[in-house]
C-alpha cells in the first residue's frame, strides 16, 4: 500500500523548529521521518507519499543528498570505494508533494487524492510518532471491517493526573494520566477511497470528518498498549533520544528482526 506522510509542521516547542523542519529533527543519527519510513518500509509498504509544507526544501534536499553509509555496515576499500553490506532505502519510492506552508492535515490529504488514484486503501500518519506495532494484524481488522478510516488508539504518555472532584470542588479522585483508562488518537490511519467523499473543502481531517464517520459508524479505533512515542515537545524529543543511546529502541523492529541499522 502507498504511506501518506504529513510531513508540514514547523516543531515550535522543539528547539531545532528555526533551522529545520519538524520531520528532520533526529533521533540518534537519522531524522523522525526517516524512523517512521523505515516502519512500513519493513513491513513492505515503500511507495511513500511526502505531504511537504514549512522547509519542504530541507526535506527534499536531505533525500536527494542522503548517504546509506551513515546507517549501514559497509567496507572502504582502497582509493575510497565503499561496499554497503546492507541497504535502507535504495527500494523506496517517494514522492515530494507541496502541499502548502498553512495548510492542515485534511487539505494536505486531499492535495495528494490524485497521487492516490486506484489504490482502494492506504494507510497515512503524522511524521513525529513512532511505535512498534505490528502493522499486518491492524490491516487484516480494518480489511475485515466496513470502516472507512481507522487509526491506534493509544494511552496518554504525558505525567498529568486526572482529578475527578464533587460539586463543592472537593477532590474525589486522583491518579495518573495514562491509567485513567483514556485513549487518544496515536495516527497509523488506514483509509479506504470514500475517506475523500468525508473530506470538505478546508477541512481538518480529525474533525467534520471523523464526526460523520462516527455517525456512520464507519470509522475503527485499534486499541494498542504497546510501545508509541510522540515528539512534540523538546522533552519528548529528549526522552527517545535517551532511549536511542541506550540501545533501547522498540520501535526499530527492522533492526531487532533483522539485524539491520
Amino acid at each position: 500500500m502507498k504511506v501518506v506522510l504529513f510531513c508540514g509542521g514547523q516543531g515550535l516547542r522543539l528547539r531545532d523548529a528555526e533551522s529545520i523542519p519538524k520531520p528532520l529533527v533526529t533521533v540518534g543519527y537519522r531524522p523522525i521521518l526517516w524512523h517512521v519510513m523505515r516502519y512500513y518500509a519493513h513491513f513492505g509498504h515503500r511507495d511513500f507519499i511526502l505531504c511537504l509544507g514549512y522547509r519542504g526544501d530541507a526535506i527534499k534536499q536531505y533525500f536527494l543528498s542522503y548517504n546509506e553509509a551513515v546507517s549501514n555496515d559497509f567496507v572502504m576499500n582502497k582509493g575510497g570505494k565503499v561496499d554497503l553490506l546492507q541497504r535502507d532505502i535504495d527500494d523506496w519510492r517517494i514522492s515530494f508533494v507541496d502541499t502548502g506552508t498553512n495548510a492542515n492535515v485534511g487539505q494536505r490529504l486531499k492535495r495528494v487524492a490524485e497521487h492516490l488514484e486506484g489504490e482502494e486503501m492506504f494507510l497515512a500518519n503524522y511524521a513525529d510518532g513512532v511505535t512498534n506495532l505490528p502493522l499486518p494484524g491492524m490491516i487484516d481488522v480494518f480489511e475485515r471491517s466496513s470502516a472507512v478510516g481507522a487509526f491506534i488508539a493509544v494511552r496518554p504518555t504525558g505525567s498529568y493526573h486526572v482529578v475527578s472532584h464533587d460539586g463543592d470542588g472537593l477532590v474525589t479522585g486522583i491518579g495518573p494520566l495514562n491509567a485513567s483508562g483514556l485513549r487518544i488518537n496515536g495516527g497509523y490511519f488506514l483509509f479506504r477511497q470514500e475517506i475523500f467523499q468525508h473530506l470538505g473543502p478546508g477541512e481538518d481531517l480529525v474533525e467534520a470528518p471523523f464526526h460523520r464517520l462516527i455517525a456512520a459508524r464507519r470509522l475503527l479505533a485499534y486499541p494498542y498498549d504497546g510501545f508509541w512515542a510522540a515528539m512534540d515537545t523538546f522533552k519528548e524529543r529528549q526522552a527517545l533520544e535517551d532511549m536511542y543511546h541506550r540501545g533501547d529502541t522498540p520501535w526499530m523492529i527492522w533492526r531487532r528482526l533483522n539485524g539491520g541499522a
